[in-house]
């Protein structure tokens, strides 16, 4: 049986940078629980805003959520009033002094864990799976992606039996550690039953000098993906 890595921990360390970064001699599942906690609120509070993924940064008793999203007016609102009143919800969940930072995402179509996501809505609306799939698929291609896959898993237009369709387009080079793999995961819960969503871009190969420099970045960083 084939054995499946998760491409982006297969990248950790190479391409990608950690989600969450911060060192803890006393109280790390607190501080691990409490990451988790804060990403789920943030993602049910403004789940409309296009949020690809959430990096947390921990200094003393300062802490830095950076929120990488591909609707920042959305998120910051009228001169900043919604992105204070996400700080002040996120700050009652944590003892920390809490900063929020807003990084724009300039190409949704391409992002992994956005395609997923879109996916997952035309689902719920009831569009046919490959339509769904085929759309967005052409969609990231046109946009520069290099090669495209997306599988759904589950019961496919409430079939009796679940079942697993793919769609590919273009290279998607797995095992090549050079190569910029984005993954993106989503799961609509549809009345009949839940479908997973699993989609893997490929954006293009990594040079050493930019591997290097990603090395040296700073923490939550990717100027790989950037």
């Amino acid at each position: 049986m084939g054995q499946k890595v998760h491409p982006y921990g297969f990248r950790l360390g190479v391409l990608n940078g950690w989600q969450s970064n911060w060192f803890a001699e006393k109280g790390y599942a607190r501080m691990l629980h409490e990451d988790l906690k804060i990403r789920d609120y943030i993602k049910k509070k403004v789940s409309h805003a296009g949020i690809s993924r959430i990096v947390i940064e921990r200094r003393a008793d300062k802490m830095a959520v950076n929120i990488h999203t591909a609707r920042p007016g959305i998120l910051i609102g009228k001169r900043g009033a919604e992105v204070e009143n996400l700080r002040k919800d996120v700050a009652r969940l944590t003892d920390n002094e809490v900063f929020i930072n807003i990084r724009e995402i300039r190409k949704a179509e391409i992002d992994a864990q956005l395609i997923a996501e879109n996916v997952e809505q035309q689902l719920l609306r009831r569009i046919a799976f490959r339509r769904a799939m085929k759309k967005a698929v052409q969609s990231a291609m046109k946009f520069g992606a290099l090669g495209v896959k997306i599988r759904v898993s589950g019961r496919l237009g409430g079939a009796e039996m679940s079942r697993t369709q793919e769609y590919r387009e273009g290279r998607v080079p797995l095992h090549t550690l050079r190569a910029a793999i984005d993954y993106g995961l989503a799961e609509a819960k549809c009345p009949y039953g839940v479908i997973g969503i699993k989609v893997w871009v490929f954006t293009g190969y990594v040079a050493d000098a930019q591997i290097r420099e990603q090395r040296l970045a700073a923490p939550g960083e990717n100027p790989v993906n950037a």
